[in-house]
């Protein structure tokens, strides 16, 4: 099965529509993984990006992020990440992925193999390149 690691920036076009493109492209890896034919994998502090950003910077209520979080996690093939080999994030940050956040991502993306991050960050994308790990989209 295909396995997947979602970055916030793409959980929070998903649930938005900040980004029609991004969310056409993201909605049906959610909908595959519904299906239980991929595994979208979202490490812990995703979830806590998602909720400072979907809290603070959208100013969206706090019951609907909960809600929200709720809905996904309750898919069938969305799963909760909560291991962080912080060896292997080091490696990464700063020099390689300058974002901490991103490190940790990349971290379990080569913990996880044959996962792909699933990230619109486009210097995220040229670090992960890098550092040889795979990403998607190749647009948006």
């Amino acid at each position: 099965m295909k396995k997947y690691i979602i970055d916030t920036n793409a959980l929070i076009s998903f649930v938005t529509d900040r980004n029609p493109e991004q969310q056409a492209i993201v909605a049906p890896f959610f909908a595959a993984a519904s299906r239980r034919e991929c595994l979208l994998i979202c490490h812990q502090s995703v979830v806590t990006e998602f909720v400072f950003v979907m809290d603070k910077l959208y100013k969206i209520p706090k019951d609907t992020i909960n809600s929200k979080l709720c809905d996904i996690f309750a898919l069938t093939g969305v799963e909760l990440h909560y291991h962080t080999d912080f060896k292997v994030l080091l490696s990464f940050w700063p020099t390689t992925i300058a974002d901490f956040g991103d490190a940790v991502i990349a971290a379990t993306a080569l913990e996880i193999e044959g996962a792909v991050v699933l990230t619109f960050d486009g210097k995220f994308k040229t670090s992960l390149k890098q550092a040889g790990l795979p990403c998607l989209p190749e647009r948006a």
